[in-house]
């Protein structure tokens, strides 16, 4: 609903920021442009940087960015939320890093502030698109958690704007940034498998009160602005459960698919691809927590035009998964290990071919901080090219949310990645 109570749809709620900069959400007066930019910032000079949504992971990034103000010579400017605790605690973490460190209720008056450089999103997935796109009119770097967008159509919408903005995104997968994937991407490249034919990966967990059930810590509806949280998702009725776990919810998550599987597959694709996927089949279902609306056992297979698949299998109810495992018709490429990747000989290769382990240069097991210095080095060197950039992240969208639909629906889900659409 708009402030005068007309009905508009998701896509026309999120295509208002993708038509212009002066794009206004309820509740605030402040128009911005790409006017609000700073000039080029020397590789000696401090980014200025802000937290858009700072509940969860969104702590997190607002934690790893104070301890690391130093080293990477960023100025925490500002921290954003519409839940009254956590902006106080945020604001509080801020301050040890920038004692002058300000705070927002509404987004886009912290987007219109010229001293800001660069965002890092943390919201729900229902509102990254439009904010990430807004931030982008605003002349802002964009730091998007993933998935990079709810729907693959805000991914299209968010992919287009960053290439004609030509602002520095990337997308908050930090496996992208583990080595491994980009040695995987280069043996393949070179024909150390023959030709790709299937990838499987996998993401388990177990927890008796079921994943995504974080608890509800709240002392008063009146602490939440919930309207504004809404934005763009189908009007509900005050919940604290869906504010609180958001990602039990078709309305602002894709359950497993976008919150596990995006992890994996960003990383998947990196090492194949990146490319649009043709088809996606999906099944799985609500099997032990029934708490929820989207599946706590989720699989899907995503079919390429390249001729090849990738099959993802997860479940919040066991933890024992697959072992990340790329296919060729030659040989056979093993991920399992952080330190080296193993390839073993199959069918034709067994005649050429001997087995190899080749090591990983720079393992990484916890790949934020290498995350964040790939975009970093990207604002100051004017440099696109991210460990995640939007390009991955829309075509890895694209997949993630024909499977969501396709287990939902129980449909077979095409593509046509030649017109960007999807076919009906």
């Amino acid at each position: 609903m708009t402030n005068k109570g007309k009905k508009i749809t998701r896509r026309q709620f999120i295509a208002k920021s993708a038509v212009g900069a002066a794009a206004l959400t309820a509740g605030s007066s402040v128009l911005f442009s790409a006017r609000s930019a700073r000039a080029a910032i020397g590789s000696n000079e401090r980014i200025n940087v802000a937290v858009i949504g700072v509940g969860g992971m969104g702590g997190a990034h607002l934690g790893m960015l104070v301890a690391g103000a130093e080293k990477n010579n960023t100025r925490l400017a500002a921290v954003c939320d519409v839940y009254e605790p956590r902006k106080e605690r945020a604001l509080a973490k801020a301050k040890e890093d920038n004692p002058e460190a300000k705070l927002y209720h509404a987004y886009e008056d912290l987007l219109a502030d010229p001293n800001i450089d660069a965002v890092w999103i943390a919201t729900p997935d229902h509102w990254h698109a439009k904010i990430a796109m807004d931030a982008l009119e605003a002349g802002k770097d964009v730091y998007c958690e993933k998935p990079m967008t709810h729907t693959w159509q805000e991914a299209r919408d968010l992919y287009h704007t960053a290439e004609r903005t030509g602002r520095v995104m990337q997308v908050g997968s930090q496996s992208c940034s583990d080595e491994k994937w980009g040695l995987a991407h280069e043996l393949i490249q070179q024909g150390k498998i023959g030709q790709p034919i299937w990838g499987q990966t996998s993401w388990g967990r177990n927890s008796e009160r079921g994943d995504w059930n974080y608890g509800i810590d709240l002392n008063s509806e009146k602490d939440i602005d919930w309207k504004r949280w809404l934005g763009p998702a189908p009007y509900r009725p005050f919940d604290p459960d869906r504010f609180f776990n958001f990602r039990k919810y078709w309305d602002y998550s894709g359950g497993i698919a976008t919150d596990l599987f995006a992890h994996s597959l960003h990383a998947m694709c990196k090492a194949i691809g990146p490319h649009f996927p043709m088809q996606a089949t999906a099944g799985g279902g609500i099997w032990r927590h029934d708490d929820r609306e989207v599946a706590d056992t989720f699989h899907m297979v995503i079919d390429y035009p390249q001729k090849y698949s990738i099959v993802a299998l997860g479940s919040q109810a066991n933890t024992v998964g697959l072992e990340v495992v790329i296919r060729g018709n030659e040989a056979t490429m093993y991920l399992g290990s952080s330190t080296e990747i193993v390839l073993k000989p199959d069918g034709p290769g067994r005649g050429k071919r001997s087995e190899e382990h080749i090591p990983v240069e720079n393992p990484r097991r916890g790949s934020h901080p290498y995350h964040y210095e790939s975009f970093l080095n990207g604002i100051r060197n004017r440099d696109r090219r991210t460990t995640c950039p939007p390009e991955l992240g829309y075509k890895v969208t694209v997949a993630l949310s024909l499977a969501v639909d396709a287990s939902r629906y129980k449909k077979i889900k095409q593509f046509d990645p030649v017109n960007e659409k999807e076919i009906v």
